[in-house]
């Protein structure tokens, strides 16, 4: 007779490279796609007569919705598998998108941008990828594995925002936002790779696994848990305003549009070098050096970066050097934060928990992404919107200190 623990045996998981190639490839494709719609910002206006102010807050609401649907994306994933959450999150990104230039209200830009596009990179974002990529790999290698995947990100921001500026000259700008939908297409087959959950990781013992409610309480509870979503929600907040009103930053500067485009082509470039950096320093060794430690020193580098720029002189050569900077930084955050959360409670819940972890993250995002719209038309400058970041940064910094990096508890229960 057949075993039945054998038969309840989670399956056997894809090679690295390919797990790797599929959950960094699809956050290339819809992080790429999100990061460069900054670039549209001024043309939006420009076609609908809005306002800034209004196309802002439908940005904003892309920041928030992107956050709110990621716990729930995180549920989903956890229950049915991560494959069926990314293949449709792949499609609303593609379809909202591409609907964009057909949209003349306030109302129909959140619909597009904010409801659509966003929620679908929520569900193909780093809750599930990040999760899905913690099941299938072994401990040992997971610190450089969510690294590879952060850089997926990034990677996709330095390759689509010069292509959206070049699609805008060559096409026009509706064009390159459509063409931009149909490149997102192209992570559909990673669905296949990524599928299955995280409830198998239980399914060859005779453990009864902790409940979703159970190990949500649990998280809310403990207060380097609630620590870490504080952080985040400044993480949040400095990215979005930055991937949303860089572009603006530049025209406020009175330095050419291609400088917009290039200026957030080089935050993703950074970004890349930052997040294998993060990756290296969680896997080198065993880990040597506290995720905690790690976090408080890339948010301190973030104020000082900011602080540096703000006092700089506004030149060509000054803002790429910035954007350098702080592409260095930008989402070296999430390798530790999502190391974290795997250390202090397992894997089972992961895409759950941290999808909350990101929800804090897109809360700040919508406040980065919303008032520095607002701050712009109320003074005409940034100048406010850059010393609130630098304060948040350093307040950052200083939240991860009383972290305990622990280990949590079992989170089965017997059976």
């Amino acid at each position: 007779m057949s075993d039945p623990k054998a038969s309840a045996a989670p399956r056997v998981a894809p090679l690295l490279w390919l797990v790797l190639l599929a959950a960094a490839g699809t956050f290339a494709l819809t992080m790429g796609v999100r990061q460069s719609m900054g670039l549209f910002l001024s043309v939006l206006n420009t076609s609908t007569g809005l306002g800034l102010g209004s196309i802002s807050l439908a940005f904003a609401f892309g920041q928030l919705w992107w956050g709110l649907t990621q716990p729930f994306a995180g549920m989903v994933a956890d229950r049915i598998g991560a494959g069926r959450v990314v293949f449709a999150g792949v499609l609303l990104v593609a379809l909202g998108t591409a609907i964009t230039p057909y949209m003349h209200t306030t109302a129909g830009l959140i619909f597009a941008i904010g409801v659509l596009a966003a929620g679908g990179a929520g569900m193909a974002g780093p809750s599930v990828l990040m999760a899905a990529t913690t099941r299938l790999i072994e401990p040992a290698k997971r610190g450089i594995a969510t690294g590879v995947v952060n850089a997926g990100g990034s990677f996709g921001q330095f390759v689509f925002a010069p292509i959206a500026q070049g699609l805008t000259a060559a096409a026009g700008w509706a064009a390159a936002m459509q063409s931009m939908a149909f490149l997102v297409l192209l992570a559909l087959p990673a669905a296949w790779v990524l599928r299955g959950n995280s409830k198998q990781l239980a399914m060859a013992g005779t453990a009864r696994p902790e409940g979703t409610r159970a190990a949500v309480r649990r998280a809310l509870a403990d207060p380097s848990y609630r620590f870490l979503c504080a952080g985040f929600f400044v993480c949040g907040f400095h990215v979005a305003f930055i991937a949303t009103h860089l572009p603006g930053v530049v025209a406020a500067c009175q330095l050419p549009p291609a400088i917009g485009a290039w200026s957030l082509a080089m935050v993703g470039l950074f970004n890349i070098v930052g997040s294998f950096a993060m990756g290296w320093a969680l896997g080198h060794r065993g880990g040597r050096w506290r995720m905690k430690s790690l976090l408080s020193l890339v948010y301190a580098a973030r104020g000082l970066v900011v602080l540096a720029f703000l006092l700089a002189p506004k030149t060509e050569a000054v803002m790429l050097a910035f954007s350098a900077a702080i592409g260095l930084s930008f989402l070296s955050t999430v390798p530790p934060t999502a190391g974290l959360v795997a250390k202090f409670f397992g894997p089972a819940h992961m895409a759950t928990l941290f999808g909350i972890v990101m929800l804090a993250h897109q809360l700040g995002g919508f406040l980065g992404a919303y008032f520095g719209g607002k701050a712009f038309e109320w003074t005409g400058n940034y100048d406010a919107i850059w010393i609130v970041d630098i304060l948040l940064a350093f307040g950052a910094a200083l939240v991860h200190l009383p972290i305990r990096e622990t280990r949590a508890a079992s989170t089965v229960l017997p059976a």
